[in-house]
């Protein structure tokens, strides 16, 4: 069993920058595939960016074409939390943002690969 809560979600200007945190417990964090997902009112939750776990030194990432550039996911497997540092906002990036675990070595764009689910943190992005 894993739980899983995310922090550091707030009201941002357009252009500004921000950082989520997910925290995980128990001991085996290091043994997931963590993701970022992301649901607007009205709309479908929607893939932000998925982190492998690790193999050996290496980990990989995988962005939406829509963050890609943008945002970038790291995890700290020490600390077992999962970062998505959020820079240049825009006003679309406005959702309630949900961490994910998932026990697979790869990383995923689709949330039914995903075992666990955080809360979720508010980002609201004003023009």
């Amino acid at each position: 069993q894993v739980q899983l809560v995310e922090s550091g979600g707030g009201l941002v200007q357009a252009g500004g920058s921000l950082r989520l945190s997910c925290a995980a417990s128990g001991r085996t964090f290091s043994g997931y595939a963590m993701g970022w997902f992301r649901q607007a009112p009205g709309k479908e939750r929607e893939f932000v960016a998925a982190i492998s776990r690790n193999t050996g030194n290496t980990v990989y990432a995988d962005y939406a074409n829509s963050v890609k550039g943008r945002f970038t996911i790291s995890r700290d497997n020490a600390k077992n939390t999962v970062y998505l540092q959020m820079n240049s906002l825009k006003p679309e990036d406005t959702a309630v943002y949900y961490c994910a675990a998932g026990l697979r070595a790869g990383v995923s764009r689709v949330p039914y690969n995903y075992d666990y689910w955080g809360q979720g943190t508010q980002l609201t992005v004003s023009s």
